[in-house]
């Protein structure tokens, strides 16, 4: 598949994986993106999955009609981009790898007895690469979201090879195809990617934003996801957003954690008060049934962000304990919280919670925190009837 005339799309597609990192659902599959740049020099830019590695061989064969590669960049090691690094240079003698002096390190890590004398380059912040007519330009990105990690411009076809940032889930052929157009629902599953493994690293992400502002950019080429042409601008807002811990979308993000139903209709009344205030969007989600990852997602999307949560043990019910722990080490920051609490005999979990959230980063307490005890009753209608106006600022 053709990216430009001297560009050439080399990735496979995973259909039938089911957790991308063993911890995300994909059930779109997943898309491991490499590309091939044609010159005077070729270079392979990063290999794929062991899982596709069959398919990707004979997509690298085809692509390479008989030539044989001069370089190997490596933008990032872990294994779903990297697993046939030593493959590579078993097969061609000659080949440089080229990548951070950081990533070569990390590379015997990965595959045993891996000689890499006299075939490296290691690269560092506005190195360039001549392959004849087109010249890379290598752009660190530490931390996004491994130490390793570099991106690269291609000076002559202005396209940015930017690793996992821009990532998306989803196999390409479930997902509408290689690039993005303005019909792509590239926003849904690019969030929940973005958050779940680049989110702790806003900083980061916001350095090589900063970074790769001053050149003229006209394609992005990820390793996961479409590739980004038409609808950059968009793409490029949204990251910026991110990155930022701004609030993408207006609303409240309301999720519980309920044991027998009583703190599920108290989250369900919440969200009736909101939208007859005209909140201009309420989500509900239950903690117990729905994808953790999806529920990161949306906690970062919104502005605000009720939990409500049964008592447990002397703590808080151990799936809502496992939702702010997760936003904890994201890197929650910069948002509004209110409390919600049931409990039939000790209430203890607005205490946990509060405590949780403490530890984050420029995080707002909305008051007042509303106890339950096992259900909801028309006294209680006057607190959380305080709580969703202080929510929307009443």
């Amino acid at each position: 598949m053709i990216i430009t005339p001297d560009i050439k799309y080399i990735g496979t597609d995973d259909i039938d994986l089911d957790l991308f990192e063993s911890q995300y659902a994909v059930p779109e599959g997943m898309s491991y993106n490499s590309y091939l740049i044609l010159d005077d020099k070729i270079a392979v830019m990063d290999t794929t999955d062991v899982r596709t590695a069959t398919a990707w061989k004979v997509n690298l064969m085809t692509a390479l009609n008989g030539r044989k590669p001069d370089y190997l960049i490596v933008h990032h090691m872990e294994p779903d981009h990297a697993a046939l690094v030593a493959e590579m240079l078993q097969e061609y003698p000659d080949l440089i790898l080229v990548a951070t002096a950081a990533a070569i390190r990390m590379i015997p890590q990965f595959f045993e007895d891996i000689v890499l004398e006299g075939r490296t380059l290691a690269v560092k912040e506005g190195d360039t690469l001549s392959l004849g007519k087109h010249v890379l330009q290598f752009i660190m990105a530490p931390m996004v979201h491994w130490p390793e990690v570099m991106t690269t411009y291609d000076q002559t076809d202005k396209v940015l090879f930017s690793a996992d940032g821009f990532g998306k889930f989803g196999a390409l052929s479930k997902t509408g195809g290689l690039f993005c157009t303005a019909e792509t629902d590239w926003a849904c599953e690019a969030r929940r990617y973005y958050f779940n493994i680049c989110g702790k690293y806003g900083v980061q992400v916001q350095n090589l934003l900063r970074k790769v502002s001053q050149l003229d950019i006209q394609t992005i080429c990820p390793l996961h996801g479409p590739v980004l042409r038409d609808t950059l601008p968009a793409q490029l807002a949204l990251y910026n957003t991110w990155s930022s811990y701004g609030v993408e979308t207006p609303g409240v993000f309301i999720a519980y954690a309920s044991i027998h139903g009583g703190t599920a209709k108290v989250a369900e009344r919440l969200a009736e008060m909101l939208r007859e205030k005209g909140c201009p969007k309420v989500v509900v989600t239950d903690l117990c049934r729905s994808d953790l990852a999806e529920n990161i997602e949306d906690a970062f999307r919104y502005g605000t962000l009720v939990v409500a949560s049964s008592s447990y043990d002397g703590t808080v019910f151990p799936p809502m304990h496992d939702f702010i722990w997760h936003l904890q080490i994201k890197g929650y920051q910069n948002r509004r919280v209110g409390i919600v609490e049931n409990g039939s005999w000790a209430p203890c979990a607005g205490r946990v919670m509060s405590d949780m959230f403490g530890q984050m980063k420029n995080i707002e307490i909305v008051g007042p925190q509303v106890t339950i005890k096992s259900r909801l009753k028309a006294a209680n209608e006057i607190s959380l009837l305080d709580l969703a106006a202080n929510l929307i600022g009443e």
